[in-house]
C-alpha cells in the first residue's frame, strides 16, 4: 500500500521536472519600477543652550574712583527703593487719590469703582499733570547722566530742582506750613525758595496737599448730603422708618452726578487746581 503511494509521488515529481504538469507557485510581490530613490537625512542634534555666567565678586576697592562708584550705586538703589514714596507724596497723586475717594463715599458707593481703578486713574492723571516736570527732569538729569556728561550728584541736583519748584508753586499762596516746619527746626524765615531745605519742603507740601484735598472733599459732600436729608425726611413723613434712606438716595445722587457730567467737571477742576 505504501509502496504504491511512493511510486505515484515519484512519477508526479518526474513529470513536473519534464514540464508536463504545471504546479501553481506563490510568487513574491514585486515593487513597481516607477519608484524614485531617495535619501533620509539624519538631523543634527540641537546645540546646547548658552547660559551666561554671572560672576559677583566682593573685594576691597583699589582706587578712590572705585569707592565713589560703589557709593553711587548704593545711592541709586536707595532712590529706586524710595520711588513709590516719591511718586505718592511729592507729586499730585496724593490730592487726586483723596478727592476721588471722597467722591466715592459721597455717592454712597461701596465697591464701584474698585480701589485699584481709583489708584489707576490717580496715577495717569498724575502723569498728565506732572509731564512737564518729568520731561524737564529727563532732559536735565537722566539724559546727561546716561551720556556720562554729569555725575550722579549733579544729576540728583538737576532732578531735585523741578520737583522743588512744583511743590513750592502749590504752596506759594499758603506758605504757613513752610513757616511752621522752619520754626520747628529753628531756622530763619525764608525769603526765597533757595532758603527752604528739601527736608522742610516735603512735609510742608504733604500737609498742604492733605488740607486742599479735604477742602475739596467737603465741597463735594454738601450737595449729596442735601439729597440724603431730603430723602430721609420724605421717608419719615411717609412712616417708612425701616427702609434705609441710603438705598433710596443713591440712585438720585447717581442721576444728579451723571446729568451734570460729574467726572468731567471733577477732572477739570482737579487739573486746574494744580495749574
Amino acid at each position: 500500500m505504501y509502496g504504491g503511494k511512493i511510486a505515484r509521488a515519484g512519477c508526479l515529481g518526474l513529470l513536473c521536472i519534464l514540464g508536463m504538469v504545471s504546479v501553481p507557485m506563490v510568487h513574491a510581490q514585486m515593487f513597481p519600477d516607477m519608484g524614485t530613490s531617495g535619501t533620509a537625512g539624519i538631523p543634527a542634534p540641537p546645540a546646547n543652550p548658552v547660559i551666561p555666567f554671572i560672576d559677583l565678586s566682593i573685594r576691597n576697592p583699589a582706587t578712590g574712583q572705585e569707592v565713589a562708584f560703589s557709593l553711587q550705586v548704593l545711592l541709586l538703589i536707595t532712590v529706586l527703593s524710595l520711588a513709590p514714596s516719591i511718586i505718592i507724596l511729592m507729586t499730585s497723586f496724593l490730592r487726586i487719590s483723596i478727592v476721588l475717594d471722597f467722591i466715592k463715599r459721597a455717592l454712597s458707593l461701596q465697591q464701584v469703582p474698585p480701589n485699584q481703578v481709583i489708584l489707576g486713574i490717580s496715577l495717569f492723571l498724575t502723569i498728565f499733570i506732572m509731564w512737564p516736570t518729568f520731561e524737564t527732569i529727563y532732559q536735565d538729569s537722566v539724559q546727561p547722566l546716561a551720556g556720562g556728561a554729569i555725575s550722579v550728584e549733579q544729576a540728583y541736583r538737576a532732578a531735585e530742582g523741578p520737583l522743588r519748584l512744583f511743590m513750592y508753586n502749590q504752596m506759594r499762596n499758603h506758605p504757613d506750613n513752610i513757616r511752621l516746619f522752619m520754626a520747628m527746626r529753628g531756622l530763619e524765615r525764608p525769603e526765597t525758595l533757595a532758603d527752604v531745605p528739601t527736608y522742610v519742603l516735603i512735609p510742608a507740601f504733604i500737609l498742604n496737599e492733605l488740607t486742599v484735598a479735604f477742602k475739596i472733599g467737603i465741597l463735594l459732600f454738601i450737595p449729596f448730603i442735601v439729597i440724603d436729608m431730603v430723602v430721609a425726611s420724605a421717608l419719615m413723613s411717609m412712616g417708612m422708618i425701616m427702609l434705609p434712606p441710603v438705598m433710596i438716595s443713591m440712585p438720585f445722587k447717581l442721576i444728579l452726578f451723571i446729568l451734570v457730567d460729574g467726572w468731567g467737571l471733577l477732572t477739570d477742576q482737579l487739573i486746574r487746581s494744580f495749574i
